[in-house]
């Protein structure tokens, strides 16, 4: 008989005996076979459809849930929307209706959706983040790092839209305007909750020998970590009895500086305007302001050109005793080192061009591992490698290491400063200043606190 096959006779059928008797639910306790628990992205209701996206990566996970199941495994292969967030309260505002609605109705067209992909999830297991029998043991857990000190509330700098109201993620800010409105971005200190991840940092670090993750995966997380050796070096203002505590990783090119960059927030700059004369206090001023308006990838994009302005002051490198102008610059952040850099502009990308904009000498101080010791006169030619080190004193003809171990050991012998093991990982703002997200569950009492 000439019949065609089409699966669109028989497919809605079998979907929802499928549905309907728990066809791919997990075993609880089933004795006898290998568990094994496979996850996927839970997906942001936030628009009235589901796109190729999701139906990709749930069907490639898909895949692996049923071969697993044909190998004789216990399979739990759960599904949920993680409703609450950024992208749905955009959707709502975008559409004029409130969040809970609109969650509820995408939702409904999502599991139909996903039905219809005749995907095998677990769905006596499906979860929703804004039901209040999900979140109360999030709020479990927040309760539980309150209690052993892992969450803790601090003023920390955001992105601040001051027409909405509310603390905008890095993405929202274009050309420094909040995307949303139109309205230009402030950089201010909002009191935020805040998980102390970096309590884990070392641990995360090692514990990457554990996993069987490919090396390159292996690579970028050690670089998200970013575990690195800081040394911090006291260099006295002039003529002002105040301090600077600089940073750097590289204290085998100290001989090469020729500047120290102050970020623009730090509270130290309030200190030194008291000796900046009126027309740099009014530029540093105007400069911090400015700055206040970036988002911090804005900062630090290698893209745009460096900017800063000359404080006019001059500090003292304490291990070459030579004088060093002091500038205030965005492209350094408080939340790296101690905020405050000794630029080594023949040794550092960013430094060099940071010193060609203010036009500030480059002095070479390694030799590269081939013996090149030409000067450094083109980005290009910037070295940041290993090497041996020259014209640098009592660090002269060591290898790089050598002398930062060799420079390690003098600033702590003639205590100007101290080493420290520091990562890029940052803990964690848990809380923005959201209308449609999970409740914090503490409450501050004006009496008992």
């Amino acid at each position: 008989m000439d019949q065609k096959y089409n699966p669109k006779d028989f497919e809605s059928k079998w979907q929802k005996k499928w549905f309907k008797d728990l066809f791919y639910e997990a075993k609880d306790f089933a004795e006898g076979k290998e568990k094994y628990y496979l996850l996927a992205e839970f997906p942001y209701p936030s628009g009235d459809s589901m796109h190729m996206g999701h139906t990709r990566n749930y069907s490639m996970m898909d895949a692996v849930a049923r071969l697993r199941r044909m190998k004789g495994q216990n399979v739990l292969f759960p599904i949920g929307w993680d409703a609450f967030g950024l992208p749905t309260e955009n959707y709502a505002i975008k559409v004029g209706r409130p969040p809970q609605e609109i969650t509820k109705e995408n939702i409904d067209i999502f599991r139909r959706q996903l039905h219809s992909l005749g995907l095998s999830f677990d769905w006596s297991r499906e979860v929703n983040t804004t039901d209040p029998q999900y979140y109360k043991w999030t709020q479990w857990i927040f309760l539980k790092l309150l209690e052993k000190g892992l969450a803790y509330k601090e003023e920390k700098p955001i992105n601040w839209c001051p027409k909405c109201k509310v603390g905008c993620a890095n993405e929202e800010v274009v050309d420094g305007k909040h995307e949303r409105c139109g309205e230009v971005v402030e950089r201010r200190n909002i009191s935020q909750w805040i998980l102390k991840i970096t309590e884990y940092a070392d641990r995360l670090d090692k514990d990457l020998d554990l996993t069987d993750y490919w090396e390159s995966v292996k690579v970028r997380q050690r670089e998200w970590i970013g575990k690195k050796t800081w040394y911090d070096i006291e260099y006295d203002i002039e003529g002002t009895g105040q301090k600077v505590l600089v940073s750097t990783t590289r204290p085998d090119t100290q001989f090469g500086s020729t500047f120290v960059v102050i970020a623009p927030e730090h509270k130290i700059v309030e200190e030194l305007k008291k000796y900046m004369e009126p027309e740099v206090l009014k530029e540093v001023e105007k400069y911090q302001e400015e700055s206040r308006k970036k988002s911090e990838l804005d900062r630090i994009s290698q893209l745009k050109e460096k900017s800063g302005v000359n404080t006019g002051l001059f500090c003292v490198n304490s291990i070459t005793n030579k004088s060093l102008p002091v500038y205030i610059a965005d492209f350094v952040l408080t939340t790296v080192g101690t905020g405050m850099v000794v630029g080594v502009p023949a040794h550092d990308k960013r430094d060099f061009e940071f010193a060609q904009k203010f036009k500030l000498p480059v002095i070479r101080v390694i030799e590269s591992e081939d013996g090149n010791r030409e000067e450094i006169d083109t980005v290009e030619k910037v070295y940041e490698g290993e090497g041996v080190v020259f014209n640098s004193g009592f660090l002269d003809e060591l290898s790089t290491q050598e002398a930062r171990a060799k420079a390690g050991e003098y600033i702590k012998e003639k205590g100007i400063g101290d080493v420290a093991v520091r990562y890029h990982l940052r803990d964690w703002i848990f809380s923005r200043q959201r209308y449609w997200g999970e409740p914090i569950p503490v409450v501050h009492c004006d009496k008992c606190g």
